[in-house]
């Protein structure tokens, strides 16, 4: 039975607002550098991010991206000084937008009395976000990879979640956005796992929206059977 339900965070519950390209634009306008196309900085941060993603989600590996973002659309280096204030402004709760069908999901999933938990491959600036979008109460425990030392699908986050909460592989739903961070990297440890594609249709390993967990078949509770009581033995009379 399942007593917990963990969640990834980026692509899960929230998303850049109105896109990553779009956050990118505005600073580099601010910066002196105005009326680059959000559209095609959003496919560039899309290729930078599939060749460079971060393993540890350090300030390096996310300047590393933006480097790669801007190159032959600024001189060169200029994104080192847009940098700072790229990293400061994904830290802004208005550069994100929570889904629609996140916080009915946590709150049907809470009254039904399982654990609510962040699993995520984030940095520092996680907790923050999360306070700031006032996402941080539904939360029973938050295991960030900046924290734990170890990044999804590596085994040493899911024994970290499994150690704090004391429960079971076999006890816990991971629920996130990355075929192989999430669905492939939860089912290698033993957890159960979904896929949430909002772009398709639900699958048995798939669901197409969060609402989908609340009568999903994982999270069903048994329903047990009332036994009749064992026939009573009556004492021989006494002699």
């Amino acid at each position: 039975m399942i007593r917990a339900v963990t969640f990834d965070v980026g692509g899960t519950l929230i998303r850049p607002w109105p896109s990553v390209g779009h956050v990118y634009a505005e600073v580099a306008a601010e910066n002196g550098f105005a009326g680059l196309d959000p559209d095609e900085l959003t496919q560039r941060f899309g290729q930078a991010w599939s060749r460079l993603k971060p393993s540890h989600y350090s300030r390096e590996e996310w300047a590393a991206i933006v480097d790669a973002t801007f190159a032959g659309l600024i001189p060169d280096g200029a994104s080192e000084a847009l940098f700072p204030a790229l990293y400061d402004r994904f830290n802004d709760a208005r550069c994100w937008e929570l889904f629609a069908d996140v916080l009915p999901t946590l709150l049907s999933l809470k009254m039904a009395g399982l654990k609510l938990v962040i699993l995520s491959n984030w940095d520092e600036r996680l907790r923050p976000l999360l306070a700031r979008l006032e996402l941080l109460p539904a939360f029973d425990e938050v295991v960030v990879s900046c924290e734990a030392g170890a990044a999804k699908p590596a085994r040493a986050i899911f024994e970290t979640a499994e150690a704090r909460l004391k429960l079971l592989p076999s006890e816990l739903l991971h629920i996130g956005d990355s075929p192989r961070e999430d669905l492939a990297g939860a089912l290698a440890c033993g957890w159960n796992a979904l896929l949430i594609d909002r772009s398709r249709a639900a699958a048995p390993d798939r669901v197409a929206s969060l609402a989908q967990l609340v009568d999903h078949r994982l999270l069903r509770r048994p329903v047990s059977t009332p036994t009749s009581p064992a026939p009573r033995r009556c004492s021989p009379p006494a002699p």
